[in-house]
């Protein structure tokens, strides 16, 4: 397999998975997206440009993420690997349970994709496969890859991880209270019980189903269908600020919900509603410093490549 291109351009969304009741299966893609262009060089030489998010943080050489899982798909594509020269625009928050990873897992297949001859060796299947495999769950993924929200699942060790994409209620709205403190993946996945209780684990699959019917069709269930027994509440001594304001959101009404793994908090509402989420976000975080609020669209794309 040759290159087709040496200069691509890809934008890929924030995600948030879980959505409370949908641990490791449900997600979403948001309207915030990191922008990268990626040139192939002649040379061996690995050059990565970081503006935004990460600046000044993350590698800038072969060990960059996005780097890492390019060169991840150009091998399963057969195409020869090359130079490098990534330019990133990163408006993704970093370990704030916004996908960032895995928005750079899945920029850096796509961009492996919209470089090769033939991109139909990379689709949409291969593609999560490869993400999952590098981040090692495709809640994030999926979204990220194709828009909306996502059901994500494990088919078996001949199929690997698959997604069904739903189109969400053209209503549906998200607002994201992000913390200035980060939180590691590793720690807040450390903090799960290897057990649950039965009743609790029957609570979630009626709710997580629930949910599906509430992302597509009636928003006015997203309150009860975001309601959570299995995750969340083990979660709270390593953010307890997210926690609680969970839980104060959730008691005035909001469908509220601790993003991915945390510490962000996504609270999903019609567009209507979107005042009186806005209202009371500010009563209660308004005017520190320790919360940025905003408001975000689904996003219905996912990631987008193209060539330049």
């Amino acid at each position: 397999m040759q290159l087709g291109a040496d200069h691509v351009r890809v934008r890929v969304p924030a995600t948030s998975a879980n959505l409370g009741p949908g641990f490791d299966a449900l997600g979403l893609a948001l309207a915030l997206h990191d922008v990268l262009e990626v040139r192939a060089l002649a040379t061996d030489e690995v050059v990565v440009d970081v503006e935004g998010e990460g600046a000044g943080e993350v590698p800038g050489d072969e060990t960059h993420l996005v780097v890492r899982a390019l060169r991840a798909a150009l091998d399963v594509a057969g195409a020869p690997q090359t130079g490098l020269h990534l330019s990133c625009v990163n408006r993704v928050p970093h370990g704030r349970g916004l996908g960032s990873s895995a928005a750079a897992v899945v920029a850096g297949v796509v961009a492996a994709r919209a470089l090769v001859a033939d991109p139909s060796v990379l689709d949409d299947d291969v593609a999560l496969g490869l993400a999952t495999a590098i981040e090692g769950h495709p809640d994030n993924a999926a979204p990220a890859l194709l828009g909306g929200a996502t059901v994500a699942w494990d088919a078996g060790p001949d199929a690997g991880p698959r997604a069904a994409r739903l189109d969400v209620h053209p209503d549906l709205r998200a607002t994201v209270l992000v913390p200035s403190a980060r939180l590691a993946t590793s720690r807040a996945r450390g903090v799960l019980p290897a057990h649950v209780p039965h009743a609790d684990a029957a609570f979630n699959a009626g709710r997580a189903a629930l949910l599906v019917e509430a992302l597509t069709r009636r928003p006015d269930l997203l309150l009860d269908a975001t309601d959570d027994r299995l995750h969340q509440a083990y979660r709270a001594d390593v953010m307890p600020s997210s926690f609680e304001l969970v839980q104060a959101l959730r008691a005035r009404g909001l469908a509220a919900t601790v993003s991915g793994a945390g510490p962000t908090v996504l609270v999903l509402s019609a567009a209507d509603g979107l005042g009186e989420v806005a209202r009371i976000a500010d009563a209660l975080v308004g005017g520190t410093a320790d919360w940025a609020v905003h408001r975000l669209d689904v996003d219905t794309r996912g990631v987008v490549a193209e060539r330049l």
